[in-house]
């Protein structure tokens, strides 16, 4: 977009924060970038230029806005609507594998050369792996030099940087301050964290953001002593590349609470990126609910409740396990499968608040297990033992960087995968906008009802206008039943789990 000199302007002008993240505008005369809805007086036109990423600015000589703060604005949605080689890697610097790897381990991941990528990533965004790695660690020094009173060199580490002097410079370089002057600035209202070690932060969205079948979802198929819903927000354990840690999220009417206790600070940049992830942030709610509503069946869906989010996952290989749990057994039964492995093969964690009390247990610890110890159909030991067995040697890798449609197809060739199983893992763990469930129970209910085709052939061909948003019309569909997964839990409900349903 920011190639569309005249669009970007009106948003600039309108200050229209739809647009943030999407874009950023640097100003030639003071030397500084914003986001589109920056609250002071817009430039003159002649005086803007547009770049698409924060990185961009900071490797043209701009710094970051004090007002705006454009490195709070919601990420491009850009990143998680695309399965290509820049979109792919965009998912992986904010998963920090940069900081972790280096170039070489991102391009190794993506199955290109350093040169390859790093050459795509300047086309497009104007600035190479390294520049954006840097402009994150930045963002994440900031946060940590607002809202902790960690000392400096802590987090300079913490945030990934290689040297303080590397964390002092790169500070003042991008928000024209130096560490201390950032903290003394910040704001001295926030409320102190309930939990020791705790750290408190808002994740940002573009608005409109519907909460309850994001977070009804979520409750409704949590799996105890990973997950609970709890004074309303939604609490899990997180599986990290450093430690583990435990997430709580809140939902706002602007933004999301999350409070975050790490046992390594080192993985904070990955764990708000997954925490977006699993909330679906980043998405554009105005370009999904206009496409949607052209089709007159479906407008009444939206123009009810628009801003419906795809609920994901914090751990691919987690959703897929539990979707193979799922198959043909009510949510209850799933929840106690995955209950019983979680306590015979799950990490133990401590949590300060109770109530949750391990890791899902990771693909290595599933492969040992006995199948013999599974309570479910032999058939079923089968999918479950190879899905577990290729997810541990790689053979089937569902992380960012994989490439939606060769995953699926590498999924349904495993055996006791039907497309069911492959398009919500699709939807859910791998983010394909575009993944759909023709031949889900509760979508051909509400196509049914709504007067749309309800055979999967002929729902598939009238769901080709929806594209490329076909998994938030799933969203949209199954918020035609009264179930809890459409819901935000009601607290003084003893159970929010308690209903079977279908597997969504």
């Amino acid at each position: 977009m920011h190639t569309d000199t005249e669009r970007c302007v009106r948003a600039v002008q309108s200050k229209d924060a739809r647009f943030d993240g999407w874009f950023f505008t640097a100003v030639l005369t003071t030397g500084i970038y914003c986001r589109p809805s920056c609250p002071v007086v817009p430039p003159k036109p002649g005086n803007m230029t547009f770049y698409p990423s924060a990185a961009a600015c900071q490797q043209a000589g701009f710094r970051a806005c004090k007002r705006c703060r454009p490195d709070t604005s919601p990420g491009s949605p850009e990143w998680n609507q695309r399965a290509d080689l820049t979109a792919r890697a965009m998912r992986l610097i904010a998963d920090g594998v940069v900081d972790r790897e280096g170039v070489p381990g991102l391009a190794a991941r993506l199955g290109y050369s350093t040169r390859q990528v790093e050459r795509q990533l300047l086309a497009e965004l104007g600035a190479g792996p390294l520049a954006l790695a840097r402009a994150q660690r930045a963002q994440t020094a900031r946060l940590l030099i607002e809202t902790t009173p960690l000392p400096m060199a802590d987090i300079a580490f913490a945030a990934g940087f290689s040297s303080v002097r590397a964390f002092n410079d790169t500070v003042r370089e991008v928000y024209a301050l130096s560490p201390s002057d950032l903290r003394t600035r910040a704001p001295r209202n926030r409320p102190a964290p309930t939990t020791p070690g705790a750290l408190s932060l808002r994740l940002p969205f573009r608005a409109p953001l519907n909460p309850d079948n994001l977070f009804g979802h979520l409750a409704a198929t949590a799996v105890p002593g990973v997950e609970e819903w709890r004074d309303g927000a939604y609490r899990r354990t997180l599986r990290l590349p450093y430690g583990h840690g435990i997430v709580t999220l809140t939902p706002r009417p602007d933004h999301i609470a999350c409070r975050l206790t790490l046992s390594d600070l080192r993985d904070l940049t990955v764990a708000i990126s997954r925490c977006r992830r699993l909330l679906d942030l980043d998405a554009d709610p105005t370009a999904i609910d206009d496409q949607l509503r052209a089709d007159p069946l479906l407008a009444p869906l939206v123009d009810k409740a628009p801003g419906r989010r795809v609920p994901r996952t914090v751990d691919e290989a987690e959703f897929a396990v539990r979707a193979v749990l799922g198959q043909q057994v009510s949510t209850a039964a799933a929840r106690t499968h995955a209950a019983r492995l979680v306590t015979a093969h799950g990490d133990p964690v401590d949590d300060p608040e109770g109530g949750l009390t391990h890791l899902f247990p990771s693909t290595g610890a599933l492969a040992a297990v006995d199948p013999e110890t599974l309570a479910m159909p032999r058939t079923r030991r089968t999918t479950f033992t190879t899905l577990v067995a290729h997810l541990a040697d790689g053979s089937v890798n569902l992380g960012v960087e994989s490439d939606w449609a060769e995953t699926r197809a590498r999924l349904l060739a495993l055996p006791g995968f039907g497309p069911w199983t492959a398009d919500v893992i699709a939807m859910r763990a791998l983010g394909d906008p575009d993944a759909f469930l023709p031949t889900d129970l509760g979508i051909r209910r509400a196509a049914g009802e709504l007067g749309l085709p309800s055979t999967p052939a002929a729902l598939t061909a009238r769901a080709a206008a929806w594209r490329p948003w076909r998994a938030y019309a799933v969203q949209y569909l199954w918020a035609t039943d009264d179930h809890p997964i459409n819901f935000l839990p009601v607290q003084a409900r003893s159970s929010p789990f308690e209903e079977p349903e279908r597997n969504p």
